[in-house]
This record gives C-alpha cells, sequence and structure tokens, in this order.
C-alpha cells in the first residue's frame, strides 16, 4: 500500500520531503486558496494511480481546511477537469 504523507508544501511519497518518489506541490496563493504547481511521480510508481492518489489527498485537505484549490499543474488540472 502506498501511503502519502503531508509535508510543509507538498503531498508526498516516499521517506522524505526533500527527496520523494512522488509528489505534488502546491502554494498559498493567500489565506484561502492553494495553488498546486507541479506533480512528480518516479518511474519506479509509474502507472500505479499514484498522482491520482496524491491529487485525492490534496484535495481532501483542501476541503477540511476551507481552500479553494486552483491546479496551475498541467496533470492535476486535466483531473481535477474530469472529477467536476
Amino acid at each position: 500500500m502506498i501511503e502519502v504523507k503531508k509535508g510543509t508544501k507538498s503531498f508526498y511519497v516516499g521517506d522524505l520531503e526533500e527527496n520523494p518518489l512522488a509528489e505534488m506541490t502546491f502554494v498559498s496563493s493567500d489565506d484561502n486558496t492553494i495553488i498546486i504547481d507541479h506533480t512528480y511521480v518516479s518511474n519506479e510508481l509509474s502507472g500505479q494511480g499514484v498522482g491520482k492518489l496524491l491529487l485525492k489527498e490534496l484535495l481532501d485537505w483542501a476541503k477540511k481546511e476551507n481552500k479553494k484549490v486552483i491546479p496551475i499543474c498541467p496533470y492535476a488540472k486535466a483531473q481535477m477537469e474530469k472529477i467536476k
């Protein structure tokens, strides 16, 4: 099972946020809005749905925190358009 962890600026898979096997990074644009700016999945985890898992965790967290999410990362943007 793949464990997604929340770091200070990303949701990630691996031991360290600084050296993840996969990650979805975000920045705060204001108190109520976060911007997803990058998604990365290593070759080792490629094809296992890890990007979707990272996005789900990030969106669940954002919903709990009442934050609006703006995806500028092409992957996150495409996935969010599919689930609207």
